[in-house]
């Protein structure tokens, strides 16, 4: 079906630079430096002929880091104790809630007791005399004379 075709390519030339060697170097005046002030000069011969001259890049050094001042040990316990007075209060506040809505429910169960009880109670009560039960409720009007229950 389809035969594979082929890609003539040129062959790869790499270039590799070459130094200069000291016997190629015009030499130039010797000049006292202090060393480790300039960093070396160095020169490469590219294949088209050209000088290319210049320092080694010197790795970048990282600005020294100050040190941090000294924490006072009262700051440390102003902002400690800052941090358990928050905390307590939220504690306090946690519980408060808890007991707030803890009576809340215990109402709401005594007030559904009472509504269930006296509903019940009602019916018993407000049945007709036949359809009635077994339980028996009296039920009498309270006098009260001079605080006394009668």
């Amino acid at each position: 079906m389809n035969e594979p075709t082929t890609h003539h390519t040129a062959p790869l030339v790499v270039h590799h630079p070459t130094p200069i060697t000291p016997a190629t170097i015009h030499a130039a005046p010797i000049v006292p430096i202090q060393p480790g002030h300039n960093p070396a000069v160095t020169s490469v011969v590219l294949p088209d002929g050209r000088i290319v001259t210049g320092y080694a890049a010197a790795p970048a050094q990282p600005e020294p880091i100050a040190p941090k001042p000294a924490v006072s040990r009262t700051a440390v316990n102003v902002a400690l104790g800052g941090v358990g007075f928050l905390a307590a209060c939220g504690g306090l506040l946690l519980l408060t809630t808890f007991i707030t809505a803890l009576t809340a429910l215990i109402t709401q169960l005594i007030t559904l007791a009472t509504v269930l009880f006296g509903g019940f109670v009602a019916v018993q009560i407000f049945k007709p005399a036949g359809a009635k039960s077994g339980n028996t409720f009296h039920i009498r009007k309270a006098i009260f004379k001079r605080n006394r229950f009668q």
